[in-house]
């Protein structure tokens, strides 16, 4: 998630910097600066966003969350 951060200010700032308005000129500069920030983990030895694990299902954490609060309220209210 960092590097993708990282990307999309990265683009954003040279988007601009060079006061870049064409759509087409937008995307390659887009294309660029992933490239250089995939480079630029590759060259420091980082490990590649596609080798990494995935995260686990929002839904899945947000249900787990919700029946953690349903307990713990359940378990209070029987105090």
């Amino acid at each position: 998630m960092a590097a993708h951060e990282f990307r999309a200010t990265q683009t954003e700032e040279k988007l601009r910097l060079d006061n870049v308005k064409n759509e087409s000129v937008a995307i390659k500069t887009h294309e660029i600066v992933g490239r250089k920030v995939r480079q630029a983990i590759k060259d420091i030895g980082g490990t590649m966003p596609e080798k990494l694990p995935a995260e686990p299902s929002i839904k899945k954490l947000v249900q787990k969350r919700d029946r953690e609060r349903k307990k713990a309220l359940t378990a209070k209210s029987g105090e």
